[in-house]
C-alpha cells in the first residue's frame, strides 16, 4: 500500500484493471523528486512549498486517472498541506520534518483500530485488487500495521540527529526504497493466503 510518503502497494491477485504502473510511479514519487530538486537548489522553506503544489498535483492527476481520490494519498496530502503551511507560516522547518512521522503512525493506528474493531481497513482499501483468506488479511494488516510503526521511528531517528539535507535525502531516497523492498518480502504471505479458485 502506499506508505506516509507516497509509497506504493503491495501487489496482489488483480481482481480489476489497475492503472499503469509507470504513470502511477510517476504520480507517487514525483512529490518527492520536486521537494528533493527545490531543497538542493533553494533550502528547506522554498522545498516545502514547492512540496505542497506538487501534491496538490499529484492528488488531481491520480483523480483524472482513477475517476476517484484513494484515502491514504489523500490523507497524506491534506497533512502536507497543514504542516507545511505552518512550516512556511512560522518559519520552522519541525513542522515538515513531522509530517512523515504523523502520517505513518496515523495509517498504523487506523489499521489497529480496524484490526481492533474487526475492520481489516486494507481489506476496505485493497479488496478490489487483490484477494485474500481472512487469516491472510489480518497477518497483512498487523505487517503493514507495523511498519508504519517503523517508519515514523526511523523518521523520528534521522531529523533530530543529522543535518536538515540529510533528512530529505533518506524521505526521499531512503522510505522509498524500504517500503518497495517491504512490499516485495510480502509475496510469499499474499501466495500462501491466496484463496483457492473453487472458493471463487
Amino acid at each position: 500500500m502506499t506508505g506516509g510518503d507516497g509509497t506504493e502497494s503491495p501487489a496482489g491477485a488483480a481482481v480489476a484493471s489497475p492503472p499503469n504502473p509507470l504513470v502511477r510511479l510517476a504520480i507517487e514519487i514525483g512529490p518527492l523528486v520536486v521537494f528533493f530538486v527545490a531543497n538542493a537548489r533553494a533550502g528547506i522553506f522554498v522545498a516545502t512549498g514547492a512540496l505542497m503544489v506538487a501534491i496538490l498535483l499529484s492528488v488531481a492527476a491520480s483523480y483524472a486517472l482513477e475517476r476517484r481520490l484513494p484515502a491514504m494519498p489523500l490523507v497524506t496530502a491534506v497533512v502536507v498541506l497543514v504542516f507545511g503551511g505552518l512550516t512556511l507560516y512560522l518559519q520552522d522547518e519541525l513542522f515538515i520534518k513531522l509530517k512523515p512521522t504523523i502520517v505513518n503512525l496515523l495509517f498504523a493506528a487506523a489499521i489497529f483500530a480496524g484490526l481492533l474493531m474487526r475492520r481489516n481497513v486494507l481489506r476496505v482499501v485493497l479488496g478490489t485488487v487483490m484477494r485474500l483468506t481472512d487469516e491472510g488479511w489480518r497477518r497483512l494488516a498487523v505487517r503493514w500495521g507495523g511498519f508504519f510503526v517503523v517508519l515514523a521511528i526511523l523518521n523520528e531517528i534521522v531529523w533530530r540527529n543529522f543535518s536538515t539535507d540529510t533528512w530529505v535525502t533518506f524521505k526521499v531516497f531512503g522510505i522509498m526504497p524500504l517500503t518497495i523492498a517491504f512490499s516485495l518480502a510480502q509475496v510469499p504471505l499474499l501466495t500462501r493466503f491466496a484463496p483457492d479458485e473453487k472458493d471463487g
